[in-house]
């Protein structure tokens, strides 16, 4: 009899862009179902028909005490019902949620991965409490897996996992990058900087989504000072905004024309060809996937030294860091890479070193070799 596997995440979008490969993996040794909040995502149900089963939980991101107990109760059940081998938790309130309904239920290999702690830039109560998730997410599973090393040393030094309750599947990251569609392509490149009505500039670009913890301003106010020592440099975002950041960013540069705003994307493999830079001045970040994607597309990567996003590049082989928060040091990374041969050498570099650690397929490998080793 074929082993059952439920996966548990906040919305389906997340298992849309992280989880898919590996579903697919897993699909052909287990039953594999996805258990998600589909309200207002209802078009994702078909996304998955590959998979054994898809269920619906009403459940919310945000604390909502009467909502997660119904969910806990309910989830519980569907548990029990289905008699599932194994649980898989990702993001908080799912892992919150999944891992103690499946402890109640009895489920005896209950993982849980972490891919970033949003406690990390809070402060008081909201950070104990948040962290305390954490814990207890910890507590309630069997296993713990960590999206990154640097991660994990990260979870381990603030006491929320320990050295002999955590890995890390290959070198990290929850899903790799597809290297076939990750491919440099000059045509697609030109196309967009057209679009753009760019010629020789050279373009810095951030992608995801637009707050303030990504370190958004202090980029903007680093290119600002970049900009004004070479005018023939441009600054663009694509992403969804999420705290009116182009309003915040506009007032800061004083409506800088030499910043843009491409707003949400479908397809980064596109879009991303006609950076010459990427940026990811990031407070906090589990693993960096965005940085992964650029570098298979021979970028040169700028990155905070924050915590998660330390096993993505090689220093000053793939990519600079900066100190967090630090706009002079952002500002001096980008002023090395003003220099062209600096920039395609250190983007072949990142390019090799995606290919040989992170492609999507040895990562879904591991995530199989991982479930082989659990029910063995």
């Amino acid at each position: 009899m074929r082993k059952k596997i439920c996966f548990i995440v906040a919305t389906p979008n997340f298992a849309n862009i992280y989880l898919k490969k590996h579903f697919e993996y897993l699909s052909e040794h287990y039953d594999v179902y996805l258990v998600s909040n589909f309200n207002g995502y209802s078009s994702f149900f078909s996304a998955f028909n590959y998979i054994k089963g898809v269920e619906n939980l009403d459940f919310e991101r945000k604390i909502s005490i009467f909502k997660d107990v119904k969910a806990l109760l309910t989830f519980r059940s569907f548990l029990k019902k289905n008699k599932f081998d194994a649980i898989h938790s990702a993001t908080p309130k799912a892992g919150l949620i999944g891992a103690f309904a499946a402890k109640l239920a009895g489920i005896k290999i209950r993982t849980h991965i972490f891919t970033g702690q949003v406690w990390y830039t809070q402060k008081g109560f909201f950070k104990w409490l948040l962290k305390n998730i954490d814990r207890f997410i910890v507590l309630c599973s069997t296993d713990i897996l960590v999206d990154g090393i640097s991660q994990r040393q990260f979870l381990i030094d603030n006491g929320i996992i320990n050295t002999t309750n955590s890995q890390v599947l290959g070198k990290g990251s929850i899903s790799g990058v597809d290297v076939q569609k990750f491919i440099p392509n000059a045509i697609i490149a030109q196309n967009f900087r057209n679009q753009f009505n760019f010629k020789d500039e050279v373009v810095f670009m951030y992608l995801g989504r637009l707050n303030v913890d990504k370190g958004l301003l202090d980029l903007v106010a680093a290119f600002l000072k970049l900009n004004g020592k070479y005018p023939n440099t441009r600054l663009v975002f694509v992403g969804p905004d999420e705290e009116m950041m182009q309003q915040k960013i506009d007032k800061l540069g004083n409506y800088c024309p030499s910043i843009f705003f491409s707003g949400a994307t479908t397809a980064p493999q596109d879009i991303l060809q006609m950076a010459d830079v990427f940026c990811l001045p990031s407070y906090r970040e589990g693993f960096g996937s965005s940085i992964i994607e650029a570098s298979l597309l021979e970028k040169p990567i700028i990155c905070s030294d924050t915590y998660g996003v330390k096993d993505s590049i090689i220093e000053n082989e793939t990519g600079f860091r900066h100190k967090v928060k630090d706009v002079d040091s952002i500002f001096e990374q980008m002023q090395k890479l003003m220099d062209q041969e600096v920039r395609e050498k250190m983007g072949k570099s990142g390019r090799a070193y995606v290919l040989s650690n992170f492609s999507a397929e040895l990562i879904s490998q591991e995530w199989l070799n991982y479930y082989k080793n659990k029910f063995n």
